[in-house]
């Protein structure tokens, strides 16, 4: 069943960040043509820090072309949401979005089979990126995340490709529900244990295994605003 198209396919390198001895390869760019994309992720595409991005869990990053809308009446015309690119999306795709789509999706775009591993957590990179101090938390609260895919069968694709759903073994776990699961009924025990029953990457199984044991949600201050000091 064709699910939506891509209409971008973009990459980028590892680059000097804005805070001292930061890394990002969040300024990516629009590639013409057909794409290689392997279990690693896009041929030419890196990750600034292989710490929390990038790996077989997070190979390709997807964000929804729709939501360029809802930011743009957010933070008004600004350059940076003329185009796609602006969250460091791999694909930027068009007839998909969190609240349609499942965790466990298997998709296929062009020769490339995916399977949708997780949706994205914010981090502070957004808040430089936009220049707004609270972006990471903007994006989080409006569940617009976009998500991460890792890749089942290599092969290649490109922009115009359409997005065919060939596999939903969760159908009643749409994105959308796990992440108002995280970040707004953070401590609801029955959903969490429900959770533990999906195919979580591991982090997201261990925060809800701590949550479940601690009866507390885990701190997101580092995560939202980053190491201190200076900005380049």
């Amino acid at each position: 069943m064709k699910l939506g198209t891509v209409n971008t396919v973009l990459i980028g390198q590892a680059a000097p960040y804005t805070r001292a001895g930061s890394c990002s390869a969040i300024n990516k760019k629009a590639v013409a043509g057909t794409v290689t994309i392997h279990h690693a992720g896009l041929d030419g595409d890196e990750q600034g820090d292989r710490r929390v991005h990038g790996g077989p869990d997070k190979a390709v990053h997807v964000y929804p072309i729709e939501h360029y809308s809802y930011w743009r009446s957010q933070l008004g015309a600004m350059p940076l949401l003329k185009t796609p690119g602006a969250f460091g999306e791999n694909l930027s795709t068009e007839g998909v979005t969190e609240n349609g789509l499942c965790l466990g999706d298997q998709l296929r775009i062009g020769s490339v089979l995916f399977e949708i591993s997780q949706s994205r957590q914010p981090c502070w990179k957004l808040n430089d990126r936009f220049g707004v101090c609270d972006m990471a938390l903007r994006v989080q609260k409006s569940l617009r995340t976009g998500f991460y895919c890792r890749v089942l069968e290599s092969g290649t694709l490109a922009a115009g490709d359409k997005i065919t759903l060939i596999a939903r073994p969760y159908p009643e776990w749409t994105l959308w529900r796990l992440m108002e699961l995280l970040y707004y009924k953070t401590l609801d025990f029955p959903s969490l244990k429900h959770a533990l029953e999906l195919p979580l990457t591991p982090p997201w199984r261990k925060l809800i295994e701590n949550r479940l044991a601690s009866g507390q949600v885990e701190d997101w201050g580092k995560r939202m605003n980053g190491p201190s000091g200076d900005h380049a």
